[in-house]
């Protein structure tokens, strides 16, 4: 026996609030009617106005049914039109009589304006309630963890993952890194990366975190995730991207995921992301960031407009160049990808809106779209790219070291592996720096 369809069907949320407020709004309406005619009839008979207790009463009701409609009184606050509408009825009274249209209209404009208002209301929840749920489901994939290959954020991190309450640091440095470059790991770790108790240290006394950022592979738990298992076992410096599948053409969808899983372990006041095969020196990073550690909206790094490249096949090539108008057109302003750093507010941003954030090809067009509508101030600092010696040397010695240095030409520092060395000897800072700063 087949069942019969349902006479009718359920209203969405959001119409059955409508028509509530519609339906709550004409009887309003009827009685504000019906009782400004009662006081009219006896104002034209005892030339009298109603008392002020009998105001006063009304008025009551008139609140009561209003808060009713605050759906939240911390951050969605009554409806100005209806609040000015009451605000009107109190301070002159109005006749509304059959026949006159005008008093009507005005009461259905002021309604409609009321709806859209609410409806307003309703989207803005809306969009804070996808928020909260991308938080929770993101809270949940790694409260799930089993502990075995990209399932798990990591060993040497285990009380990071448990603990509810977040770390507190000053920064948070992502290393963006690929299954392939352990030996650029290994430079790092060799040159300007603390690692073992040092790293520990750094972040217990200093509130830097430095932790190579990497996704899992296209088959979960593979040969590729059980080797960053190992790596990760020997030097419990990784960050895994439980969401991500590793890739290069992904890179825009791995930026905002590595942001909203930062920002989700550690209360920072900056995150930045570097690439692997670029020198940093850490000191004179967080020397910069606490320059501006007291500004909302940062977005700091190297800003650039290069052009929009549509020829096909290019590395990188935009497919919806036509996004930015005409062929050789530029991009807008936007930091370089090979390092930059965001203020914890863009940072919330990114974790709240990331389901809503599209995705351009290249990530650091991405992210500077993503801002390029707020309140955002860019920062261009071009201690941020300096390039590799003689360049960075030379400043060095002048006293003005460099945040990062790489190679333009390569996107990166060429040969990265083999130089990665001789460029800390020549542009670093020295490995006391570090520990002599006083945040």
């Amino acid at each position: 026996m087949q069942s019969r369809p349902s006479a009718s069907k359920q209203l969405p949320g959001k119409a059955v609030i409508v028509l509530c407020l519609a339906s709550f709004l004409a009887g309003s309406l009827f009685t504000t009617r019906t009782y400004w005619s009662y006081l009219s009839h006896h104002h034209d008979h005892d030339h009298e106005y109603p008392s002020q207790e009998s105001v006063h009463h009304h008025n009551l009701l008139i609140d009561r049914d209003h808060d009713h409609l605050n759906l939240n009184s911390n951050h969605n606050p009554r409806p100005s039109c209806l609040h000015d509408h009451h605000h009107d009825r109190q301070q002159q009274p109005k006749k509304l009589v059959e026949g006159k249209s005008g008093d009507i209209m005005e009461e259905v404009t002021k309604t409609h304006q009321a709806i859209q208002s609410l409806d307003k209301t309703i989207s803005m929840l809306e969009m804070e309630i996808a928020g909260v749920r991308t938080r929770q489901a993101w809270q949940n994939n790694k409260s799930n963890m089993n502990g075995s290959g990209s399932d798990k954020i990591s060993n040497g991190h285990e009380e990071e993952r448990k603990k509810k309450k977040k770390k507190k640091a000053f920064v948070v440095i992502g290393i963006n890194t690929a299954f392939s470059s352990k030996k650029r790991r290994d430079s790092l770790r060799e040159t300007w990366m603390a690692r073992g108790e040092n790293l520990r240290k750094l972040e217990k006394e200093k509130g830097i975190v430095m932790r190579f950022v990497i996704g899992h592979s296209a088959t979960h738990g593979g040969v590729l995730d059980k080797a960053i298992d190992a790596e990760d076992a020997e030097h419990h410096d990784f960050l895994r991207l439980t969401n991500h599948v590793e890739g290069y053409h992904r890179l825009s969808s791995k930026t905002p995921i590595y942001f909203s899983t930062a920002f989700s372990l550690w209360d920072a006041d900056f995150y930045v992301k570097v690439d692997d095969d670029v020198h940093l020196n850490v000191a004179m990073l967080v020397s910069t960031l606490s320059n501006h550690r007291f500004r909302p909206r940062i977005y700091i790094g190297c800003m650039k407009s290069g052009p929009v490249l549509y020829q096909k096949g290019h590395k990188y090539h935009e497919p919806e160049h036509w996004k930015f108008g005409e062929e050789g057109n530029k991009y807008f302003r936007h930091a370089t990808g090979q390092i930059y750093a965001i203020s914890k507010d863009l940072a919330s941003y990114i974790s709240i809106n990331s389901p809503i954030l599209h995705r351009f090809a290249n990530e650091d067009v991405s992210l500077g779209s993503w801002f390029i509508g707020l309140e955002v101030e860019h920062i261009d600092d071009h201690s941020m790219c300096c390039g590799t010696p003689p360049d960075c040397e030379w400043k060095a010695k002048e006293g003005n070291v460099c945040v990062a240095s790489y190679d333009w030409q390569c996107s990166g520092i060429c040969k990265s592996v083999e130089r990665m060395k001789s460029i800390h000897t020549s542009c670093g800072e020295g490995n006391s720096a570090i520990w002599s700063l006083d945040l």
